[in-house]
């Protein structure tokens, strides 16, 4: 049974194990090991294979990076609302904008790609080619993956 991990903000999320229901006080409530690393592998498997960034993909990757709307539009020279209307998906998030949170998130992760091989191979990718569903599980000694849905 795979758990759907919607707290993340993202709506395709689902984690083929790495959680265990538990009780508590207030009822039933799923446990997730390990968040962090679970976080940073979305965070990578978004940046690297998803052909455009949706507005809750690029938030997902703003707060991965640690950062407030207003702090990154200082960085891209934009106001915090045009922020806010990419990730509401009011605004398209322009490519220039998919192109450079990518490299961010992952320099930070300390994945020195390139940044002329990122958009090569996001070149190749087309819209609507990606899957919806993106699927991730824990194991042993290597942590949070990315598996194939």
């Amino acid at each position: 049974m795979m758990y759907h991990y919607k707290d993340c903000g993202l709506r395709g999320v689902w984690l083929a194990n790495g959680f265990r229901t538990i009780s508590t006080d207030y009822g039933r409530a799923t446990a997730i090991e390990n968040v962090e690393g679970l976080h940073r592998v979305i965070a990578r498997t978004i940046a690297v294979e998803k052909p455009r960034l949706s507005g809750g993909e690029f938030r997902f990757l703003r707060k991965e990076l640690g950062l407030t709307q207003t702090a990154l539009a200082e960085w891209f020279g934009n106001d915090s609302q045009t922020i806010a209307l990419w990730e509401r998906g009011r605004k398209r998030v322009p490519q220039w904008a998919d192109r450079l949170i990518r490299q961010l998130v992952l320099e930070t992760q300390g994945r020195n790609q390139r940044l002329l091989d990122l958009i090569e191979s996001l070149a190749t990718k087309h819209d609507g080619t990606a899957a919806d569903r993106l699927v991730f599980e824990e194991r042993p000694r290597k942590g949070w993956v990315s598996r194939a849905a």
